[in-house]
C-alpha cells in the first residue's frame, strides 16, 4: 500500500509565536495520527519558483491515514493555534509504493 505524506512549504512566517504554539500541539497530533517527521525545518535550497523558507515532510503508512490525521480534532486544534501566523503551501500526497 502506498504511503501518505504531508508536505508543507512555508512561504512566509509572520508570527513566530503562533508557529511555536502550533508546533507544540502539532507534534503530538502527528504522532497520535501515526505520522513520522522526515524533514522539519533545516537547510533549504530553493529553485525555480521555490522560496527558501521552512519545509516539513511527514510520512504516514497510507494516504488515508494522512488524511485522517489532518482531519483529527487534535490537529485541528493545532491549526487554530497557527491561525494566520504563516502562509504555507500544505498538501497531502500519495507515495509511489
Amino acid at each position: 500500500m502506498p504511503k501518505g505524506y504531508w508536505v508543507s512549504a512555508y512561504r512566509t512566517i509572520s508570527d513566530p509565536e503562533k508557529l511555536a504554539a502550533y508546533n507544540k500541539l502539532a507534534g503530538p497530533a502527528v504522532k497520535a495520527g501515526g505520522g513520522r517527521a522526515l524533514v522539519r525545518g533545516g537547510r533549504v535550497e530553493a529553485h525555480d519558483a521555490g522560496i527558501a523558507e521552512r519545509t516539513v515532510l511527514i510520512e504516514f503508512d497510507s494516504f488515508e491515514q494522512a488524511v485522517a490525521a489532518h482531519e483529527s480534532a487534535v490537529y485541528q486544534e493545532a491549526l487554530a493555534a497557527l491561525s494566520d501566523g504563516v502562509e504555507r503551501d500544505f498538501r497531502i500526497v500519495e507515495g509511489i509504493d
